[in-house]
């Protein structure tokens, strides 16, 4: 669809979808409710988008990203005593707060799934000072159904039992930092089977071993099952995407550097 010249060359509603990522349908009805109405004409009378219009556009694709109502949104944005940069600094620290929250789920559901942390002995109120509130119940089930009749599972209990509230809160914290240095790695292109990517995966499988004895071959199972499960895939991807498939190379790439097959790994 191409658009005229000359009042003012703008975008058309089919142009400024596909550029920004939504339906048609969606521009027409927030150009209905009068959130972001095409404020350009074309010679032939046709309504266009100017860069502005786009640009708030952006700006409340952010906010209802953040769960803003539209309403809510439109009274944001057209606030006279909020300008452009404070819109901006207000949608950063908005944002940077759900990725903290983000990276808080992370490490809960990878301490709470992958090492059977759900099994310690810590009161619901413990559990959601540590770990947040956004951990499930239903994971003591699964992991248990999954693992429960293997030595790790036992292993992972008694060592579970003996650990402490600041145990647990030690366990978080080199769980994030872990997580973190994982995502710093895969953004700066550390390649797999390196010496700074096995002494990651070394790190990572150290981290398990708290509760159970986690062999080479038994790092393996896991991760591969990060990129088979997509709630794990979710949680590392969350923290850098990519990073659940890189984590698995990393891993096998450190297996072959101490001679286990990750194609004939098994647990055990």
């Amino acid at each position: 669809m191409s658009t005229d010249t000359g009042r003012g060359a703008g975008l058309t509603v089919g142009a400024v979808a596909d550029l920004v990522g939504v339906s048609v349908r969606t521009l027409h009805h927030w150009d209905r409710i009068g959130l972001v109405p095409p404020s350009g004409r074309t010679w032939s009378d046709y309504r266009v988008y100017s860069d502005d219009d786009v640009a708030r556009i952006h700006r409340v694709l952010v906010y209802r990203e953040l769960g803003f109502p539209l309403a809510q949104i439109g009274e944001l944005l057209d606030d006279p005593d909020v300008d452009e940069d404070a819109h901006l600094t207000r949608q950063r620290a908005l944002l940077v707060e759900r990725i903290s929250h983000l990276q808080e789920m992370v490490s809960a559901v990878d301490r709470l799934k992958e090492a059977s942390a759900v099994n310690a002995p810590l009161t619901p109120e413990e559990r959601a000072e540590i770990f947040g509130t956004d951990w499930k119940e239903e994971y003591q089930e699964e992991a248990e159904q999954r693992w429960g009749d293997t030595p790790q599972w036992a292993q992972s209990q008694q060592r579970s039992a003996a650990m402490s509230k600041e145990d647990w809160k030690r366990v978080k914290a080199e769980g994030d930092a872990l997580n973190a240095d994982l995502g710093a790695a895969k953004r700066a292109g550390v390649a797999p089977g390196s010496d700074e990517a096995n002494a990651l995966a070394e790190r990572h499988r150290a981290s398990i071993s708290q509760f159970y004895d986690c062999t080479v071959s038994m790092q393996v199972c896991l991760a591969r099952m990060y990129v088979q499960d997509e709630r794990f895939t979710a949680t590392y991807d969350t923290v850098e995407p990519g990073l659940a498939s890189w984590l698995r190379e990393v891993v096998e790439a450190n297996a072959r550097a101490n001679g286990v097959d990750p194609d004939t790994a098994t647990w055990g």
